[in-house]
């Protein structure tokens, strides 16, 4: 098959790696939630060999995942594995880090909630999660385009949209993970850090 190519995934991995790769540093294994194409698995994985990169995501996407992992032919990338975030059991892993991208505004906002649950439960004390995307901070967006952004997602499916950090943050409380940082990021997008307590 041809693999497949998301040219946000080009533009973004060098801002993300950026602020993950000192987070990432002492860290063993990460899993990585909606992994997507591959792309990001791939590029990370490469970048920091000392990680064993879990990716994840449902079965649709495990072909693509698979053709970008072939190709790479790198040992510290395992997957895919087969993860919906509301299943009860996530992949038997043991990871000291959950990385997500562009999942959160996707996602449903049952999904959103079983999400912040499993991270909860599959990280150790210590464990951190980082999640990248947009974000709105009490309820309200940070620019015109991210609203914009919003409104789409909305009419494409009503229950997708941009999610408030207020929101998350309650879930992540509930999962035990305490709020650490905001990272800035281009095109109006963001990492937020949680640890787990």
């Amino acid at each position: 098959m041809t693999k497949p190519n998301a040219e946000s995934c080009e533009r973004n991995r060098d801002p993300i790696l950026t602020v993950i790769e000192p987070l990432l540093a002492d860290r063993r294994a990460v899993l990585e939630v909606g992994a997507g194409t591959g792309q990001h698995a791939v590029y990370f994985a490469e970048r920091m060999p000392h990680l064993i990169w879990y990716a994840s995501d449902r079965a649709q996407n495990h072909e693509g995942i698979r053709s970008w992992l072939g190709d790479a032919g790198l040992k510290n990338v395992a997957g895919p594995f087969d993860l919906d975030v509301r299943q009860e059991r996530w992949p038997n892993v043991e990871v000291d880090a959950v990385f997500s991208a562009n999942t959160a505004h996707i996602m449903h906002w049952d999904d959103v909630t079983a999400f912040f649950a499993g991270v909860g439960r599959i990280l150790e004390s210590g464990g951190i999660f980082l999640l990248y995307g947009p974000f709105s901070f009490a309820g309200r967006h940070i620019n015109e385009s991210n609203a914009r952004f919003d409104l789409r997602l909305k009419d494409k499916d009503p229950l997708m949209g941009v999610r408030d950090f207020d929101d998350l943050n309650r879930l992540a409380e509930a999962a035990a993970l305490e709020f650490v940082h905001d990272y800035a990021m281009p095109a109006n997008n963001r990492i937020l850090l949680w640890c787990k307590r």
